[in-house]
């Protein structure tokens, strides 16, 4: 699981309708609807794709966002649009045996949610956690369990 950002051509927000120009908000800001996956960064007119593929880099869920949104908060959502089809009758598998993933997705919330679905991960430790937890001594609970091999 990773995320992506590209840029968009200065002209993919709006485009001549009919001969007319579009006119913007008062300001000069336009709005762009939730639906798009547009939006105006620093860098002009992005957007993120956010992607769980399968070990021979089939897309296997796509989710697209607008904007620097974090990797984290879309982690769910990208795990929910897995939808493998069975060979013969039954329900498509929504829940893949192992995630690996980057350090940007390494927080507890996701490792609690894959832990409540039965889905093993590998996902490296951030440097800030692992000292934070050593501060707490024995407090700071168990290091999750990575291994560099898979």
């Amino acid at each position: 699981m990773d995320s992506n950002v590209a840029r968009a051509h200065q002209h993919a927000a709006g485009a001549r309708k009919r001969g007319i120009s579009k006119r913007s908000r008062p300001g000069g800001v336009a709005v762009e609807s939730d639906d798009h996956g547009l939006g105006r960064s620093r860098g002009g007119l992005t957007t993120k794709l956010h992607l769980a593929v399968e070990q021979r880099q089939k897309p296997m869920s796509i989710v697209i966002t607008a904007r620097h949104p974090g990797h984290s908060p879309q982690f769910e959502a990208v795990l929910e649009g897995i939808r493998v089809p069975r060979l013969g009758l039954g329900r498509p598998r929504t829940r893949p045996r192992r995630v690996p993933a980057d350090k940007a997705y390494a927080s507890a919330k996701n490792r609690a949610y894959l832990r409540g679905r039965g889905i093993r991960c590998t996902i490296p430790d951030k440097a800030d956690q692992a000292v934070n937890r050593k501060k707490r001594g024995s407090r700071g609970g168990r290091p999750p369990r990575f291994d560099k091999a898979d």
